[in-house]
């Protein structure tokens, strides 16, 4: 299974779903880190994706070669993150045929009708984890 984490700004959510995701799977997993930013990029990547790429070109060019995508749902809404996610990225994103599995932070102004607002990020990304486990993915 390839998966890709995207993630902007400080980096820090995409942090703590390649940790979970590095404890939680096998250690042949591949993950890519692809950062909004290089900040973003490197702290995936310290948390122990297997590299990683940054900016809109990288987002876009990498986007269609992931079984998963993974993050929040800023990643497919253009001009959130505090303008990181450009149109093409959120479109790239939106479009690929990966499997992607969103976390409802509404930091985006979106809101998720029947989504338990009140849950922390922790468990969010448990949850995500738990989605990403059912898709019963072939490792590579």
């Amino acid at each position: 299974m390839h998966i890709a984490v995207i993630d902007g700004q400080g980096g820090g959510i995409g942090k703590a779903i390649v940790d979970k995701l590095r404890k939680e799977l096998p250690e042949e997993t591949e993950i890519t880190a692809l950062g909004t930013n290089a900040l973003a990029t490197s702290v995936m990547l310290k948390a122990g994706a297997n590299e990683g790429a940054t900016g809109e070109n990288a987002i876009v060019y990498n986007a269609t070669k992931f079984d998963v995508i993974i993050g929040t749902i800023g990643i497919i809404t253009a001009n959130s993150m505090l303008g990181e996610v450009t149109p093409a990225i959120a479109k790239a994103i939106a479009e690929s045929s990966a499997k992607k599995i969103l976390l409802p932070l509404n930091r985006s102004n979106i809101e998720i009708v029947g989504v338990d607002k009140s849950q922390p990020l922790p468990h969010l990304i448990d949850s995500a984890i738990q989605s990403l486990k059912r898709y019963n993915i072939q490792v590579i």
